[in-house]
């Protein structure tokens, strides 16, 4: 495909993405995939081109979108200009129709009207969020206009991190450790690799973003513990704490909607790590750690996920909120007298962080806290909290 072709597709995708004819628009990964299914002659390296259009498009969608509007045109239209290369505008083959002279008096109009326009701060938040992030405000939000990182965490039931990079450097693959977590592994080249490795098709090593790594490693898990990932998800910290266990210890997994972890057998059986699928009543009752991931924001992560930035609404926080309250209280019957209740969001926000901390101890008296864990995407992984908790009396 021309550039100009891949520039149409991704102005399609994100009118589907944004601004539908009828109903909600879709996701990005999903709008994605649609379009690929339904353009079968696309290469692998269209398909990476356009998502990377589509993806910068939504991470700074308010800073490009401000002179031409947020569809799929206006932020092509902003984003070639700004890397010189309105030439793809022109109107040959596949290419989308030339800039008209409104459009193109639009786009020489001075810089965006202000910081937090600039900065693709959703103007509801704004004022929540520079509360919250204080001087880190602007290079946070700086931050999650990057595409991030990819991060991978080495599975010690398998091999050492020395011997996963020569691993993985077989595969034309290179990776280098990261001081923050012993198993962590920053990917500097041949990222697009990764899946055809054989050390990803093995199990030395896994996806998992650096600050995600950081927050399971909060959980302490220990050889011969009973450990309950409360909302395990697709698995991947559950995956870790069998690792960091050596393999001695039980871990169970659940979640509230079980499809989630449909693929999560398959992939600790690649890991050599063995988690046990818990229906709700079967859950462990007297568990040394009861982890919990709760939904929520994914404000930390909108580099990874930046339609969410924008579909994100103040009543969606309220019932996220509602939710994490109830899952904290649910999850801390599981752990037993002197165990640990770990709470982790990947949420910049205080009020699903620290406010959901101080609200669920003032309502269960039997838990004190231990040692809490801030990380905002300004560093090398997403922004994530984590609070873990002690229960010293059955009066929780």
């Amino acid at each position: 495909m021309t550039p100009g072709g891949r520039i149409a597709a991704a102005i399609e995708i994100l009118d589907a993405i944004i601004a539908p004819p009828a109903g909600p628009g879709a996701h990005a990964d999903h709008a994605l995939r649609d379009w690929g299914r339904r353009h079968r002659f696309a290469g692998a390296g269209d398909r990476r081109a356009i998502a990377d259009l589509v993806y910068g498009g939504l991470r700074r969608r308010r800073s490009l979108g401000w002179r031409l509007g947020e569809s799929g045109r206006g932020l092509m239209l902003a984003l070639a200009a700004e890397s010189g290369s309105l030439a793809w505008f022109s109107g040959e083959g596949h290419a989308p129709p030339e800039p008209s002279d409104d459009e193109r008096a639009a786009l020489a109009l001075a810089g965006p009207p202000d910081a937090a326009v600039a900065l693709d701060c959703p103007a509801w938040l704004e004022s929540r969020l520079r509360t919250d992030l204080g001087a880190a405000f602007v290079p946070v939000m700086l931050a999650l206009q990057q595409r991030a990182p990819l991060h991978l965490r080495v599975n010690r039931l398998k091999t050492d991190r020395t011997r996963a990079i020569r691993a993985l450097a077989q595969d034309h693959i290179t990776a280098v450790p990261l001081d923050e977590d012993p198993d962590a592994l920053a990917v500097v080249d041949g990222a697009r690799l990764l899946r055809r490795a054989a050390a990803f098709a093995t199990g030395v090593v896994e996806v998992q973003d650096l600050s995600s790594q950081r927050v399971a490693r909060l959980a302490r898990a220990a050889p011969g513990e009973i450990l309950l990932d409360y909302c395990a998800g697709g698995g991947g910290k559950a995956l870790a704490f069998a690792a960091h266990q050596g393999g001695q210890g039980q871990i169970f997994a659940h979640d509230a909607a079980p499809a989630r972890m449909g693929d999560l057998p398959e992939r600790a059986k690649r890991a050599g790590a063995r988690v046990a699928l818990c229906p709700p009543a079967a859950l462990p009752r007297s568990c040394e750690c009861v982890f919990v991931d709760a939904p929520c924001s994914g404000s930390g992560a909108w580099r990874r996920n930046p339609d969410a930035k924008w579909t994100l609404s103040a009543a969606d926080l309220e019932r996220l909120e509602a939710t994490q309250s109830r899952i904290l209280d649910a999850a801390a019957a599981h752990v037993g007298i002197g165990g640990r209740l770990v709470y982790a969001t990947c949420s910049i926000l205080r009020s699903e962080n620290e406010a959901q901390i101080g609200a669920f101890l003032d309502r269960q008296p039997g838990f004190d806290v231990i040692d809490t864990l801030r990380l905002l995407p300004d560093g090398p992984g997403d922004g994530f909290f984590a609070a873990e908790m002690r229960r010293f009396s059955p009066s929780g």
